[in-house]
């Protein structure tokens, strides 16, 4: 069965799949971030062996999106997996069911902080593009330049308000967590993450342990890590050739300082229920 790490990219799930590794798997280790690949992403390549002909082609991976579940799923094992994707029927094809998933923890992200992380990651030109991207509902994240084995499939993640309200119609064991939250209070907000995953796993975590994670995989030490060793999921910029920080401002995202009124008020227009039922505005 599966736990879903869902999020609108660029929203904290990095961060969460980070602690989440660091609390289940290195108990007697330090995290780094190559032990990032423990908790993979979906949809990869992996998952479709067998089951579709061109990796490219959004309509074979969503006629099989159940299908590939219900292969990882034979064994009959707890995993987590990171998506982006939404939580939607198109046609009559699932993204994901109840027999195949166990829950979700969704991180969401105040789309005015949102989108300068996303402006800098996807190498958009400035912040109209971006406002574009998060506004888009037809908006799909593909990869046509990765030569890896297991690259990300194409991925439907439409507007930041309509991922948000798929995955909010997800009813069971879902579990809401804020990225604000996170930074202004990390103790609090992973303790309510540890608890959500002593009650599915049936386990005790101790509080020695979440500490431990907490102090393990903070912004700052995962910055540090990317500086000194890199990042396999930062990007590359398009014009320069090298590598991006995937682990860029953190707290220092300000919208107030960053955004211009135009976009600030456009986005608080076009979002307006979503950010009020959040408290971001």
């Amino acid at each position: 069965m599966i736990i879903w790490l869902s999020s609108y990219p660029k929203s904290g799930n990095t961060w969460l799949r980070s602690f989440l590794i660091s609390l289940l798997f290195l108990k007697n280790s330090n995290f780094e971030l190559k032990n990032i690949r423990l908790i993979e992403q979906y949809p990869q390549k992996k998952h479709f062996k067998d089951l579709i002909k061109n990796f490219y082609n959004f309509g074979e991976i969503k006629a099989n999106w159940i299908s590939s579940q219900e292969k990882i799923n034979l064994d009959n094992n707890i995993r987590f997996f990171k998506t982006h994707n939404m939580f939607c029927k198109i046609d009559e094809y699932s993204f994901s069911n109840f027999e195949n998933t166990l829950g979700c923890i969704y991180i969401v992200r105040d789309p005015r902080n949102l989108i300068t992380s996303l402006m800098h990651h996807n190498n958009l030109k400035n912040y109209e593009e971006a406002k574009k991207f998060i506004f888009n509902e037809k908006q799909f994240t593909i990869d046509l330049k990765s030569t890896t084995e297991n690259f990300p499939l194409c991925t439907l993640i439409g507007s930041w308000q309509t991922h948000f309200n798929s995955w909010k119609r997800m009813k069971k064991n879902y579990l809401l967590i804020k990225y604000e939250n996170l930074i202004a209070n990390p103790i609090e907000e992973f303790k309510k993450v540890s608890s959500y995953i002593e009650k599915l796993f049936r386990i005790k975590i101790k509080y020695e342990d979440l500490q431990k994670s907490i102090k393990d995989v903070s912004f700052d030490k995962l910055k540090k890590m990317e500086e000194k060793y890199g990042f396999e999921e930062s990007a590359t910029d398009e014009i320069t050739g090298k590598k991006k920080n995937f682990f860029n401002l953190g707290s220092n995202n300000n919208w107030k300082n960053l955004l211009e009124d135009k976009i600030a008020k456009e986005i608080e227009e076009k979002f307006n229920n979503e950010m009020k039922e959040l408290g971001y505005i």
